[in-house]
This record gives C-alpha cells, sequence and structure tokens, in this order.
C-alpha cells in the first residue's frame, strides 16, 4: 500500500507540479547560466546507491576542491535563488522522478551519500559506523521524514539516526499521512531552512 501511494501522489505530483518545473528552470537560468539540475549519489534500502535528482540551489560547482560538505546556515554557496527553493523545498521537486522510479518514498529517513562522513570533537566518523544506521537503510529514504520535520537543522547525524529509528520502529500508513501533511504546511510556510520549530 506504501509503495501504491508513493506511485500515484509522485505522478500525479510531476503532473500538478509541471508549470512550476518551467518556472524554477527559468530563475535557475536566468540567475547564472548554471545547470538546472544537481545529481547526487544517495543510499538508498539495503545499501544500493542511486542518483537523486534536485533542482541547483548552489553555485555551479560548489564542491570543486572542498570536496563533499553539507550545506550550513547562512551557507555561502547557496544562491539566492537557492535560498527561496531550499526554504520552500522546492529544490527537492525533481526527486519526485525518484520515488515514482521506485529509489525513494515520500516519507522515510534522508537519503545519505555514499561514504559521507560525520565531522565531531573525536574526528571524522563513518555514517554506516554510527548506531541506526543499518536499521535506517531497511527501508526507502523519503522525501520527508521524522527526522526532516523534527529534529534542528544543526543536531549531529547520531541525534537525527534516533529519529529515523523510531520511524522504522512505528511506520504506517497513518504517520505517512501525518508527515506528508506536515511537510506541505512547512513548505507552504518557507520554513525549512528555519533554526527553530519549522510548523
Amino acid at each position: 500500500m506504501k509503495r501504491a501511494l508513493d506511485f500515484l501522489l509522485s505522478l500525479t505530483g510531476i503532473l500538478l507540479s509541471s508549470p512550476l518545473w518551467l518556472l524554477v528552470a527559468v530563475a535557475l537560468k536566468l540567475q547564472d547560466r548554471g545547470p538546472i539540475f544537481y545529481r547526487q549519489e544517495r543510499v538508498g534500502r539495503g545499501g544500493q546507491v542511486f542518483t537523486a535528482l534536485k533542482f541547483r540551489s548552489m553555485i555551479a560547482n560548489a564542491e570543486a576542491g572542498v570536496g563533499a560538505i553539507q550545506a550550513a546556515r547562512d551557507d555561502p554557496r547557496v544562491t539566492r535563488v537557492g535560498a527561496f527553493l531550499r526554504g520552500s523545498a522546492l529544490d527537492e521537486l525533481p526527486q519526485l522522478v525518484n520515488i515514482l522510479r521506485g529509489d525513494m518514498s515520500f516519507v522515510g529517513p534522508r537519503a545519505l551519500r555514499p561514504g559521507e562522513l560525520e565531522h565531531g570533537s573525536g574526528g571524522p566518523v563513518s555514517l554506516s559506523a554510527i548506531p541506526g544506521y543499518a536499521e535506517r537503510i531497511t527501508v526507502r529514504p523519503g522525501l520527508t521524514g521524522i527526522a526532516q520535520i523534527y529534529a534542528p537543522r544543526d543536531v549531529s547525524r547520531r541525534c537525527k539516526f534516533r529519529y529515523d529509528r523510531l520511524y522504522v520502529r512505528r511506520r504506517s500508513l497513518w504517520l505517512d499521512l501525518r508527515l506528508i501533511a506536515l511537510s506541505f504546511w512547512i513548505s507552504f510556510r518557507g520554513t525549512w531552512e528555519a533554526p527553530g520549530s519549522k510548523w
């Protein structure tokens, strides 16, 4: 039932949002003539790697010379158009294609990058070594989820994995519908990047 809901919602979402895709593409081209889409490898269910698709929210080649660095608040690499896209989650729209294909789900843990590291006081640690990692990849990664909605943006992955484990253990169609509804409300308010409560 979850997969059927994902397929139906993603197909409907792509059709209804197609005018927005055109507007975003024009805005990105007018801004700096860089690429419209950003492709990035992510880890899916069972550790399988897939290519996630997003609208570009940073300057072109943002990771050239610095490698994979997670965006922080007030990140200078984020463009003006990108800041709006990130706050409203419009940069995530192309991931509806990933959901339609079955790489992702609407609700689940956030898709991580292969080999991603957590940088803390004890030095860099592989995310796969953090408790909860193995449990969270037993389900498809999601466009939204408990951690994306409730966890503060700048907390450690270790903390976010606790939210992910909670979802894996308590997931249900009713919980998914509640989280999807909350996500639409946060997108409407444009508060995905807010430092405090998003909703």
